[in-house]
């Protein structure tokens, strides 16, 4: 689905009133049908712009619906792109890239759970999470650089694409990228279903209560630090995951995957998408990254201001991102409490 459908969608979403599961469905359906009619790079980048999708809606789990805004998330999809590089280097037995989808968003996990677990027991909120979560990026960027004898340095890591491996002697190649795009919109879509099913569960709406007032929910006997540790963690597991499978897919990781930079333009996608939607946020990843893949071809001077002028304009007029527009139209249902803050 190039930029100009996804826009199109959501402006016929607005029209008609349709609720975010149906423009999920319809999105859905367009992406599963696109090799049809599309083919060559739009097939081939679209899977990297569906992971850059999984990676915002991690952050639209940390700061949508928890309150918490993390500049770190960049870091976290670098370590998943490492470790799957790593994976085919250094494991000879099964299949690698299955280990390295376990090992990925478990070494995730386990590092947002100890920063998530020290910073919120201090009781540290806003401004120093965020800090906190631009170290993560620059500390995995230098790293990455630092140790080139396993990563490659600047030059960066190159990673084969997967296979499938069902059973003894049975294998599917992912090397084509017909294969490998369904894969990955597979992946895509069973992640925003579980998003989906959490946030409407108990731990959810506990989440929900922490970001519109974190003293009440504390009052009320819920550990508030426990429960931000553990999206943190969901968070970065997410993050990693997602990684991983970019490596493969993208066949190449490097040290800016890592980097501020990219930590920023992701804080971009959800803003601009609606901190508050997964689906906002995952087409907005694929549009803006869309766009800025095409504005960077005809005018390589000058699209990064572009970018920056539709972020500001956004900000400004549509606050909430496009989501929690269409959410006051009625498009995405009533508009949740805390979308504007």
């Amino acid at each position: 689905m190039s930029a100009l459908q996804s826009t199109t969608a959501l402006q016929t979403a607005r029209r008609l009133g349709v609720s975010e599961s149906g423009l999920a469905i319809v999105a859905l359906v367009g992406f599963a049908l696109l090799p049809i009619f599309v083919s060559g790079y739009t097939i081939y980048i679209l899977p990297q712009y569906m992971l850059y999708g999984v990676m915002a809606m991690s952050l639209a789990l940390l700061w949508g619906y928890s309150g918490i805004l993390s500049i770190g998330q960049a870091g976290f999809f670098a370590i998943g792109g490492y470790i799957i590089g790593l994976s085919f280097k250094w494991i000879d037995f099964g299949n690698p890239a299955y280990i390295a989808f376990v090992v990925a968003p478990c070494v995730g996990a386990a590092l947002a759970g100890v920063l998530g677990y020290f910073l919120f027991r201090a009781g540290v909120r806003a401004a120093y999470f965020v800090l906190v979560t631009l170290a993560v990026s620059i500390i995995v960027e230098q790293v990455a650089v630092s140790q080139s004898q396993w990563t490659g340095g600047w030059n960066g890591m190159y990673v084969p694409r997967m296979s499938l491996t069902l059973g003894t002697g049975t294998e599917i190649s992912l090397f084509d990228d017909g294969p490998i795009y369904y894969f990955v919109l597979v992946v895509v879509v069973a992640i925003y279903i579980l998003l989906r099913w959490l946030v409407t569960s108990k731990f959810g709406k506990v989440l929900l209560g922490i970001r519109e007032n974190e003293d009440r929910v504390i009052s009320l006997g819920f550990d508030a630090s426990l429960y931000k540790t553990a999206a943190f963690m969901m968070s970065g597991a997410l993050a990693t995951l997602a990684g991983a499978l970019y490596g493969t897919h993208a066949g190449f990781v490097s040290p800016s995957l890592g980097g501020v930079l990219f930590s920023t333009e992701v804080v971009v996608w959800v803003a601009i998408g609606g901190r508050n939607s997964f689906l906002g946020a995952l087409l907005a990843t694929i549009v803006v990254a869309s766009l800025s893949n095409y504005l960077s071809a005809i005018a390589p001077k000058y699209w990064q201001l572009v970018i920056g002028v539709v972020f500001i304009v956004v900000i400004i007029h549509f606050r909430g991102g496009i989501a929690g527009a269409l959410g006051r139209s009625g498009a995405f249902g009533k508009h949740k409490r805390g979308q504007d803050g």
